[in-house]
């Protein structure tokens, strides 16, 4: 009779989540897609040993990438253009899947596919444009729009990061990771986006202003917490993922998004709860595979 493996048996249900995760976050070809971005030969705009690698491929960027959806969601004028041009009601994990598939291959990819993602990005932003419910002009190409989108986005994988992450960065390390995403913005249509964390802080302050509180924001909000597109089994993971996404917020976006403030829960239970949910993801996403393989040695630094 065959001995029962106990480590296998592990090994094959992790493998078996991790597909399924996957399957949401990356889509239905998954894998293909992985061995595009991950495994093909070339140099690549960032080095193994750069900072954006390390943030972007860890398992605390759940967190990261809904905080980023909701601070995002408070500039009127981009949340008019996914509000009007976006189907993340209808097809909500093909939103994810492609704002996963910029990531991935402008963070890992090689260099050649990393530019044919940003050029397939920029078709797409010509084709949003209008007007808000106020009648201001909103177009997805605007340089002002792209760094708010931007800025959001980088803040939030940074804080999440420093959070729940693996191994926190210094603040070399931290200002490495902010001058590494500028080289993605750059491409995109962003001017002059940030450097430093310092200047990442300071742009975001700047910003401030013309945010608000809209129909848009707050529909968005309560679809994103509390509609989730998930069968009854995931919500109960979900729910922790959001409680910790919410204790990550700035205390200064909760009115406009109509979520509480609970400065000792949060300390207390919110917190530790997002390290726990980030080890887990972070179990089920690092596979055998990725634990044995050797980095890839035609890497290079742009």
């Amino acid at each position: 009779m065959k001995r029962f493996d106990i480590n296998s048996a592990v090994a094959l249900v992790r493998e078996q989540i991790a597909d399924g995760l996957r399957a949401r976050v990356v889509g239905p070809n998954a894998s293909n897609r992985t061995q595009q971005i991950m495994d093909a030969p070339g140099p690549r705009w960032f080095a193994e040993d750069r900072p954006i690698r390390l943030v972007h491929g860890d398992a605390s960027m759940f967190i990261g990438g809904l905080r980023a959806l909701l601070l995002q969601s408070l500039h009127p004028l981009a949340m008019a253009g996914v509000a009007n041009y976006s189907d993340y009601r209808q097809d909500p994990w093909g939103r994810l899947q492609r704002t996963a598939d910029f990531l991935a291959a402008t963070t890992f990819g090689p260099a050649d596919e990393a530019q044919r993602v940003i050029e397939r990005i920029k078709t797409v932003h010509l084709k949003v444009n209008g007007t808000t419910r106020d009648g201001r002009v909103y177009s997805a190409t605007d340089p002002h729009l792209l760094k708010w989108v931007h800025l959001a986005e980088i803040d939030s994988f940074l804080c999440s990061y420093q959070r729940f992450g693996k191994l926190p960065l210094d603040q070399a390390g931290r200002d490495a990771y902010v001058l590494d995403t500028a080289v993605v913005a750059r491409a995109v249509g962003v001017i002059d986006p940030p450097e430093t964390q310092s200047e990442l802080r300071e742009q975001l302050r700047a910003y401030r202003p013309e945010l608000a509180s809209t129909p848009e924001s707050r529909d968005a909000t309560k679809y994103l917490i509390f509609q989730p597109p998930l069968p009854a089994a995931g919500r109960v993971a979900y729910s922790a993922l959001v409680a910790a996404t919410i204790a990550t917020l700035p205390m200064w976006t909760r009115i406009p998004l109509r979520l509480p403030l609970l400065p000792i829960t949060e300390r207390v239970a919110l917190r530790p709860l997002g390290s726990v949910i980030t080890r887990a993801l972070r179990w089920v996403t690092t596979t055998p595979r990725e634990l044995t393989s050797p980095p890839n040695a035609d890497q290079k630094t742009t």
